[in-house]
């Protein structure tokens, strides 16, 4: 977290701008039942991968959001498939489906840095990337909570500075379990 608020210093005007510009454009496509699920995955990958870049202190920009479109087939997939999954897994009870949740939450991040894998692909390294950092990043997600509440009683416009900060929080969390999966992977 501390991570993040480094990588936003002086950058914060473009985070709120973005994520805002995500939120509207998924909550105008909500008016038609299946755009959402058709513009989703692209614009989550859009995200992580403006997530990633704002992250890793190099040039972002709006742009950037829109470029989870290009890569239009395999963020679609992975969406529905990461839905699907996620559904299936909830049936079961409340708690599968949560540990589902996590274990695939890295999935739109891996498509951004290796764009030449497929759907299922993510998925499944997303899912082996988490196993043994699903509760420490149940726990990073239940810090913001304090957060979000803050932000309600403002009357949401708290959310404008804390989605931002959440999405740069995952993205330095994926960047060090990328790294821990690569020392990982050459033992």
């Amino acid at each position: 977290m501390t991570m993040a608020r480094e990588s936003l210093r002086g950058k914060w005007g473009l985070a709120i701008g973005t994520c805002f510009i995500y939120g509207l454009v998924i909550s105008v496509s909500g008016v038609a039942f299946i755009a959402p699920l058709i513009i989703g995955g692209p614009m989550m990958l859009g995200l992580a991968m403006f997530s990633l870049s704002l992250s890793r202190t190099n040039d972002s920009d709006l742009e950037i959001l829109f470029k989870g479109f290009k890569n239009f087939g395999t963020a679609l997939g992975a969406y529905l498939l990461m839905l699907l999954f996620v559904f299936l897994w909830s049936l079961l009870l409340i708690i599968p489906g949560i540990i589902a949740s996590l274990a695939y939450s890295m999935t739109f991040f891996i498509l951004a840095d290796e764009p030449e894998l497929g759907a299922s692909d993510a998925l499944a390294k997303s899912k082996r990337m988490m196993r043994g950092y699903k509760w420490k990043y149940f726990c990073l997600n239940l810090r913001f909570i304090g957060w979000a509440i803050l932000c309600v009683i403002s009357l949401g416009i708290g959310f404008l500075w804390l989605i931002p900060y959440m999405q740069i929080s995952y993205a330095k969390f994926y960047e060090d379990v990328k790294t821990e999966y690569q020392v990982n992977l050459e033992k």
